[in-house]
């Protein structure tokens, strides 16, 4: 049987959009914070946006982020099922690949009923401290922001998860196994709430070694209360797959549900772009997924 032919029909016959193709329907920007964000401020100088095609909402790229945000992308009413999930671009942390990486991921989820939130979180990194350090506090207020908006925004405060790529989803399992750490002083009733996601979606991450070893790091404690992973790279991937294999065999010894898909061939960031390789079957293989742990109807 051809693998490669198979990946993309797969999808298809299960109803699950692959590759999204097409604007969101709706958007529109959330202040993550009312006031000046807590925590670090790395930025130096004012935040800069590089263009993408016409008709995109979100820019190709975005640096110097000191003024967090979320960006809403919303399904069609009559797909809606009370899903949301916090979507966080890559870029190394000095960057924010938020076409490819941000919008693209918000239309893809809102084809499978999905309200859509974009990270515009913090950059760059601090040398100084673990790289996920500065856009934690906006990792943790987003997830509680959502939660306290659930009534508003017609969705269900227990089916609120996060979708990282490369750097986003090193600070999605960041996010993961220090959400019950006070990454910030409370500002408002909504800091009340829990900043632990329900469900978390993590694409070719990095970082998540001890330097120069093949373990998981002290950075990333995985506990029977970390949330249930779905986990994609590829075996080509210039950043090592085995940052997600340490992260996989940590959530079986803690009795976390996850699954794991290491495809033979892929380049580094290869998000949702349309591909002859296997790796382009990922969003229908996560859309399954989700639809067997009962997060979609």
């Amino acid at each position: 049987m051809n693998l490669r032919f198979f990946s993309l029909p797969l999808g298809l016959l299960f109803g699950f959009p692959v590759v999204a193709e097409t604007p969101a329907p709706t958007a529109k920007v959330i202040e993550l914070w009312s006031g000046a964000p807590p925590g670090l401020m790395t930025a130096v100088g004012a935040e800069v946006d590089f263009p993408v095609k016409k008709g995109a909402v979100l820019p190709h790229q975005i640096k110097n982020v000191s003024h967090p945000t979320l960006t809403l992308f919303s399904p069609a009413p009559a797909k809606a099922n009370g899903v949301a999930v916090v979507v966080a671009p890559g870029g190394g942390f000095r960057e924010l690949e938020s076409d490819k990486e941000g919008e693209k991921a918000a239309v893809w989820l809102n084809q499978l009923g999905i309200t859509a939130l974009v990270l515009k979180y913090r950059i760059p990194a601090d040398p100084a401290r673990p790289e996920f350090s500065v856009a934690l506090p906006d990792a943790q207020r987003a997830i509680r922001l959502i939660r306290s908006q659930a009534t508003a925004l017609s969705i269900r405060a227990d089916r609120v998860g996060f979708l990282g790529f490369s750097a986003g989803a090193q600070l999605g399992v960041a996010l993961a196994t220090h959400f019950a750490d006070a990454a910030y002083r409370a500002v408002d009733p909504a800091d009340q709430l829990s900043a632990r996601p329900d469900f978390e979606i993590v694409i070719y991450p990095g970082g998540l070694l001890t330097k120069g070893t093949e373990n998981l790091s002290p950075n990333f404690p995985v506990t029977a209360d970390t949330p249930q992973m779905f986990i994609v790279d590829a075996e080509t991937d210039r950043v090592d797959s085995e940052n997600c294999t340490a992260l996989f065999v940590a959530l079986k010894r803690a009795k976390v549900p996850a699954e794991l898909h290491i495809y033979s061939l892929g380049a580094h960031g290869f998000a949702l772009t349309p591909s002859v390789e296997p790796h382009s079957g990922w969003p229908a293989r996560c859309a399954e997924w989700m639809a067997g742990q009962g997060i979609l109807p």
